[in-house]
């Protein structure tokens, strides 16, 4: 096995479809090695406080398809956010002092990370305090650098692509204007892949801004040809050139500095309201975290087990600072410096030149 015969474990922030089963993988890959697997409770707070346990085959049985994470998760920073004009930085505060007394007290060899950016950055991180940690990339929204898809990402995609065969027949019978919201805070690639897979007609994703004209003439022009419904996916980060590029948000901030996001699509619809000529009547559904649940399609059971068995394998070789990245069909290990240096990932230009090329963006 090398060096690694101690392997810690946890899941941080949004949760996915595909989790389980990253962890089952890992759990039967050190057990061939003979290695142990602690895993701790809601992400970085079990580590900070001591929270977990030993995990075996009994533990991880019977979850590869199930959604969430059953290690729990959470949004907990172990690091302070320090902005100083447009320098930021990150300040240890007392939980790393923390998370370095239980590393001792369970003799830690390695940690494996599961979660988006947030989750691995505060894994490189912890780095430089002598811990040696590996992360794997696991986000809905697929933007994280370094990989071509992110655990959780195919499922999204799969609910949105159903619902918007759903919305289909009643935007239709009803002669509708549907707006879809779903999420995506800087990067469309729920929205655009999802938009096409499920024949949208319009897409606004946060890489390009959007002006409220533009999106009625497009409806108008459907009008025009005869075709009296029309569907709009919009990310929950698109950015309204009426609002000078900002997002509409709720006000909240969490743990690492994010306002949450929401309210895009109702901002749309009371706009395109004012727009008496479009003849139909706006209404808007929002996804929200139903995205985030369910199983896990196939393709994020696969991509999930072979991110764990390649995780495990990076850390029997003394690998540390890196994650999991699929590139074409390998699995290699990605330095996460360089994961994290070109986040959030923005969408294929080849993918945004599809959809303009068919009028949706």
């Amino acid at each position: 096995m090398g060096t690694a015969k101690t392997i810690g474990l946890l899941t941080g922030g949004g949760d996915s479809p595909g989790i389980n089963a990253a962890l089952r993988a890992i759990v039967h890959r050190a057990l061939t090695e003979s290695a142990e697997v602690v895993g701790f409770y809601d992400g970085w707070r079990g580590l900070v406080e001591d929270e977990g346990r030993n995990l075996g085959p009994s533990d991880v049985s019977g979850i590869l398809h199930v959604g969430g994470t059953m290690l729990g998760t959470s949004r907990t920073n172990p690091f302070r956010k320090v902005t100083e004009g447009e320098e930021v930085r990150w300040e240890p505060t007392d939980m790393v002092e923390s998370i370095k007394e239980t590393w001792h007290r369970r003799g830690l060899d390695s940690l494996i990370a599961i979660g988006g950016d947030d989750t691995l950055g505060v894994a490189h991180r912890l780095t430089r305090y002598g811990l040696s940690t590996l992360g794997i990339p696991q986000t809905i929204d697929n933007d994280i650098a370094g990989t071509d898809y992110s655990i959780g990402f195919h499922s999204a995609l799969v609910t949105v692509t159903d619902a918007l065969d759903k919305l289909h027949t009643t935007a239709h019978a009803h002669h509708r204007l549907l707006i879809l919201e779903v999420m995506g805070r800087d990067s469309g690639w729920i929205a655009l892949l999802g938009g096409l897979a499920g024949g949208a007609d319009v897409l606004l994703v946060p890489e390009n801004s959007f002006s409220v004209d533009s999106v009625e003439q497009k409806i108008k022009h459907r009008l025009q040809q005869g075709k009296r419904f029309s569907i709009v996916v919009i990310a929950e980060g698109a950015k309204p050139q009426e609002l000078q590029g900002r997002q509409v948000s709720r006000g909240e901030v969490d743990a690492f500095g994010h306002v949450q996001l929401g309210g895009i699509g109702y901002w749309l619809a009371d706009q395109l309201k004012q727009r008496e000529t479009l003849e139909m009547t706006p209404r808007v559904t929002v996804l929200a975290y139903l995205q985030r649940g369910g199983v896990a399609t196939p393709f994020d059971r696969l991509l999930a087990t072979r991110f764990g068995v390649a995780a495990v394998e990076f850390a029997s070789e003394g690998m540390t600072d890196v994650m999991t990245g699929l590139q074409g069909t390998q699995v290699v290990p990605v330095p996460l410096a360089s994961a994290l240096a070109g986040t959030p990932k923005p969408l294929d230009p080849e993918l945004l030149r599809v959809a303009r090329s068919i009028g949706l963006s």
